[in-house]
């Protein structure tokens, strides 16, 4: 359906002011899903391009570029290593290009697949701290954008796996960040899904202190969002107006009524689900391919 679809836990959410997720963050992993939904298709697209120009990287890597240089025109040039590149001649340019033939050829015909080395990619770990009462951690290369440059390290791989991080790197090269943003916040609007697990759990009327003192708390801060509001991203304003949201729990303790009223009204649709009987029970160890009993079996 290419909807965006997040499924969060309702015990994970605390009241704004308390220490944990606020409710607001599950539209934000929404925009974050649209965005890696949206990614992977224009990745597709483009792969074929992409993969072209890492086999020239591969190439390169295997079969560098070396030209002679040629004597400094004076003194000065030669004590700072600068000396001009040479002419190549008609021969050697030939057997460079045959050079990198061959290696096309090797690395096309999966020759070269285990062969290892080094190269230099893009350093993924980053420095996050985590604000008390927002319960969001917060990437400081994020906030300060491109002022900070990208780390790199080296590493030694296969040229199985160095053709895969090319490919992706190249692919990112070829794909319009900003038209992904603003294509996957308007999927996140129109088609989003947020199914919301565990609803029973923050239901109840005992109000007091302790462990359930933000129950009726997360319940109004989730009212909001399911009515339809604006949520702030770093990828900017969400709007959840046309979001579908789905409510589920078992409610074994509380019941639906132990919900506050405007949050059930909210949820229109009602279904229960039936407890499963004895004979539902026997088909379930019985009737799968890989059904317990018969794991046990063997």
């Amino acid at each position: 359906m290419n909807a965006p679809f997040i499924k969060v836990e309702a015990t994970k959410f605390t009241e704004v002011g308390y220490v944990g997720r606020d409710v607001d963050s599950m539209v934000r992993d929404l925009i974050e899903a649209s965005i890696r939904m949206v990614k992977a298709s224009r990745r597709e697209s483009v792969r074929s391009k992409a993969e072209k120009m890492a086999e020239e990287r591969l190439v390169d890597i295997l079969s560098p570029l070396q030209k002679r240089a040629a004597p400094a025109a004076n003194p000065f040039q030669a004590l700072l290593g600068q000396g001009r590149p040479s002419a190549e001649t008609q021969e050697e340019r030939q057997k460079r290009l045959s050079r990198r033939e061959e290696m096309q050829e090797a690395l096309r015909s999966g020759r070269l697949e285990d062969r290892l080395i080094e190269v230099e990619v893009e350093d993924s770990s980053s420095i996050g701290i985590e604000i008390a009462g927002l319960g969001s951690d917060i990437n400081i290369q994020d906030m300060l954008g491109g002022l900070l440059p990208k780390k790199t390290k080296r590493r030694r791989v296969t040229v199985s796996e160095a053709r895969k991080i090319f490919t992706q790197e190249e692919a990112d090269k070829l794909i319009d960040m900003d038209e992904v943003i603003s294509t996957a916040i308007e999927r996140a609007e129109q088609d989003g899904i947020i199914f919301i697990d565990e609803i029973d759990k923050i239901a109840g009327k005992n109000m007091g202190a302790g462990p359930d003192v933000s129950r009726e708390g997360v319940q109004r801060d989730i009212l909001p969002i399911v009515e339809g509001s604006t949520v702030m991203t770093k990828y900017g304003p969400v709007k959840t107006d046309y979001v579908l949201f789905i409510a589920a729990g078992s409610f074994h303790v509380s019941k639906i009524s132990d919900l506050i009223p405007e949050l059930q009204g909210r949820f229109p649709i009602k279904v229960e689900l039936k407890s499963l009987s004895t004979e539902d029970m026997q088909r379930i160890l019985t009737q799968p391919k890989n059904a317990l009993i018969k794991q046990y079996q063997r």
